[in-house]
C-alpha cells in the first residue's frame, strides 16, 4: 500500500511581536513580584488579567496563544505551573475568581474548547487538568501506592530486569488489593524470560 505524504510545513518566521512576547515570557517566570511584575509581563503578553492575581516562580502560560488564557480577580497559581490553551488550535483557559492552582499542575485545552476552573476552585499540587473543574470545587490526582519491598538497591544493579527480581509483594496491610497480583505478574513474567 502507498503511503500519501502531507505536503511539509514552511516553518513561519518568528514576528517582532513573537519574539517580544517570548523576552517577557522569560522575564515573568524568572522575576520576583507574583503581585505586580509577573501579572504585569503577561498583560503586555496579552493574557487577560484581573486585579490581586498572584503567579508564582516559573509559571509557564501559553507561550504561543497568550490570548487565550484569561485569569479572574484574586486567583492564584503555584510555582511551576504549566497552562496551555492550544492543542493544534487555539481553545481557551479561564481561570475562575479566587481560583488556586496548585504547585506544578498542568492545565492543558483542546482547540476550539473552553476550558474553565470554577470560581473558589481548588486544583491539588502535580495534577494534570483537561476537563472543567466546577465553582469550590477540591479536586486532585490519586495518592501515591506502595507496590512493593526492594531488596536489590535501584542504583546497584545494571539492568531494570535485575532490579525487578528484587522486587517483593507487600503485606496485605501495606497494599491495594491489585498492587500484589501486579508485583506476581512481573515477577513471574520476569522468571519466564530468563529461562
Amino acid at each position: 500500500m502507498q503511503r500519501i505524504h502531507a505536503p511539509a510545513r514552511r516553518k513561519a518566521k518568528p514576528s517582532l511581536r513573537a519574539c517580544f512576547n517570548h523576552v517577557l515570557h522569560l522575564m515573568a517566570r524568572t522575576l520576583p513580584g507574583g503581585y505586580n511584575i509577573r501579572p504585569f509581563l503577561h498583560r503586555l503578553r496579552g493574557v487577560k488579567i484581573e486585579r490581586g492575581v498572584w503567579i508564582g516562580d516559573d509559571v509557564f502560560l501559553d507561550g504561543g496563544h497568550p490570548e487565550a488564557l484569561e485569569i479572574r480577580e484574586d486567583a492564584a497559581i503555584a510555582m511551576r505551573c504549566t497552562i496551555v490553551a492550544h492543542t493544534k488550535g487555539a481553545g481557551k483557559v479561564i481561570i475562575g475568581k479566587g481560583a488556586v492552582i496548585g504547585v506544578g499542575s498542568t492545565i492543558v485545552c483542546s482547540s476550539g474548547k473552553i476550558l474553565t476552573i470554577g470560581e473558589g476552585a481548588v486544583v491539588a499540587a502535580g495534577s494534570t487538568v483537561s476537563n472543567d473543574i466546577p465553582p469550590y470545587t477540591l479536586c486532585g490526582p490519586p495518592r501515591i501506592q506502595m507496590f512493593a519491598k526492594v531488596t536489590v538497591p535501584f542504583l546497584d544493579v545494571d539492568t531494570l530486569e535485575e532490579f525487578r527480581r528484587g522486587l517483593r509483594p507487600l503485606g496485605a496491610r501495606n497494599q491495594q488489593k491489585d498492587s500484589g497480583a501486579k508485583i506476581q505478574r512481573q515477577e513471574s513474567n520476569s522468571v519466564s524470560n530468563t529461562k
